[in-house]
């Protein structure tokens, strides 16, 4: 189970080159709202995790990390000019 801070969360959403929620969702045949609901805190059975309060916007569960993992991957292509 991975956890961060929600104010990461919107860090990562942050450093994602413009457009990337719909590559997200179609890489993980999603809609691009439940992408950009995964950023924005409002946690469904798409998004894989919830929220508990805490510190830097309270603490982030994941339950499934197949976005994160995606947006990660697209931050880091964006990072190195890929």
């Amino acid at each position: 189970m991975i956890r961060t801070t929600f104010n990461r969360l919107r860090e990562v959403k942050d450093s994602l080159p413009h457009g990337s929620s719909a590559v997200i969702a179609a890489e993980l045949g999603i809609t691009a709202d439940d992408v950009r609901d995964f950023f924005s805190g409002n946690a469904s059975a798409e998004t894989g995790y919830h929220l508990e309060p805490g510190p830097d916007g309270g603490v982030v569960i994941f339950d499934n990390s197949r976005i994160l993992e995606v947006a990660l991957r697209l931050a880091w292509e964006k990072k190195n000019g890929l």
